[in-house]
């Protein structure tokens, strides 16, 4: 631990969470802390939210039946709840939208962030344009390479797209960089971390503002089916996503909480961004939680086919999950997952997100542990994102599959 960071005994799941952060960032941290608490207690906060996930961002998303899926799976009927139609492509910007209002309620005049995908770069710099505010990404080398179309969406949306060059040139490393920016500019600019990571209060208040997907899925399938589901699965890599979905059924003891982890070139590699799986407890990004290092305490690079997964950390609310035993944690290898990125395609129609085929890739192992002679069960999975950002990536993998 770098002796000039400071514990705060805040936003603990558990033992997991707190504020590791150094002494400059203390009062940005405390002043987010303080606004979101007052948002919460403001009805024109709501209001103003509210509209913009109705209007500009287009929820409520569908929950889609995949009857060609089910018929494959036997056991299973599988719904999929529709983040890839939100716009710009994916459940980032339910948070970004949300954190604008809260950098404007603050008076700040700058936006940054880091991404991996890029997905949570477009959804920020979408919400910074929307409200005119100067916004700037951090993107690791190799990152920008894969993502290319993201990269210049975000161009196109008047944010500028900072190169990350140190360490493995991912989302780790883009982060930091991040990290160091907000910490020298810390008056003028707001930090949007884009999941469920980072010291406290980012943790809880991006879960929060993601858990709308997990309130429409719960009031959405009583609606179709008559009952809750079975099963929740979600793809984890930060973890908002899957978060935003299991949040709302947590007390729901009958519903099983399926988290899905970047089995990377497989566990046995070193490979992976299997964190909870594979990983020990230490502190990253200012929170505690499962990690990724080795036996000097440096952190390994992640890998993961998916950009958007391959962090070698994990949102502390997933650690307690995982601890508490509430939620199971796979992996799915990259090659499973492009599998299932095509199935995906040719079954419903739909391209996922290399990180959403993580999610629909672990659905013939729950498959497997249903009984011939049981009742057919219920899985929602989550489909983060949409696949255009990464069909020039698949293209080069599977071109002796298509």
């Amino acid at each position: 631990m770098p002796t000039n960071e400071k514990l705060i005994p805040k936003g603990r799941f558990g033992r997991f969470g707190g504020r590791f952060v150094p002494e400059t960032l203390m009062p940005a941290l405390e002043e987010l802390e303080f606004a979101y608490e007052d948002a919460k207690k403001d009805p024109l906060f709501q209001v103003e939210l509210d509209g913009l996930l109705r209007d500009f961002v287009g929820r409520p998303t569908p929950l889609y039946f995949a009857e060609r899926l089910s018929s494959e799976l036997k056991n299973l009927k599988v719904y999929l709840k529709r983040e890839d139609l939100c716009h710009t492509g994916a459940h980032k910007i339910n948070n970004t939208m949300a954190q604008v209002i809260l950098a404007k309620r603050l008076g700040k005049k700058r936006i940054i962030a880091e991404t991996g995908a890029g997905q949570h770069g477009v959804a920020t710099a979408t919400a910074a344009a929307r409200y005119g505010l100067e916004c700037s990404i951090y993107m690791g080398e190799e990152d920008i390479e894969r993502q290319e179309l993201n990269v210049f969406r975000m161009q196109l949306l008047g944010a500028t797209v900072i190169p990350v060059k140190s360490g493995s040139g991912t989302l780790k490393d883009a982060t930091n960089e991040t990290l160091r920016d907000w910490t020298a500019s810390v008056r003028t600019t707001h930090y949007i971390i884009g999941s469920v990571v980072g010291p406290h209060p980012f943790p809880e208040m991006i879960r929060d503002f993601q858990a709308v997907i997990g309130r429409e899925t719960r009031k959405q399938i009583l609606e179709i089916e008559g009952r809750l589901p079975d099963s929740c699965v979600a793809c984890v890599g930060g973890g908002s996503n899957a978060i935003g979905l299991f949040y709302p059924f947590l007390e729901d003891k009958d519903v099983e909480l399926v988290g899905v982890e970047a089995g990377g070139r497989g566990l046995e590699s070193g490979e992976h961004g299997a964190s909870l799986a594979a990983g020990r407890i230490g502190v990253l990004h200012g929170c505690e939680t499962f990690l990724l290092y080795d036996e000097d305490g440096q952190i390994i690079p992640a890998h993961s086919v998916s950009a958007g997964l391959d962090y070698p950390g994990v949102g502390p609310e997933h650690s307690f999950l995982k601890d508490s035993e509430r939620a199971r944690y796979f992996t799915v290898e990259d090659t499973r997952a492009l599998e299932a990125f095509r199935r995906l395609s040719i079954l419903e129609g739909i391209i996922p997100a290399f990180e959403s085929a993580h999610a629909i890739a672990i659905l013939d192992e729950l498959a497997d542990e249903v009984s011939s002679n049981s009742f057919e069960k219920i899985i929602v999975v989550n489909l983060s994102g949409r696949g255009d950002k990464d069909v020039y990536q698949a293209r080069g993998l599977l071109k002796d599959l298509i």
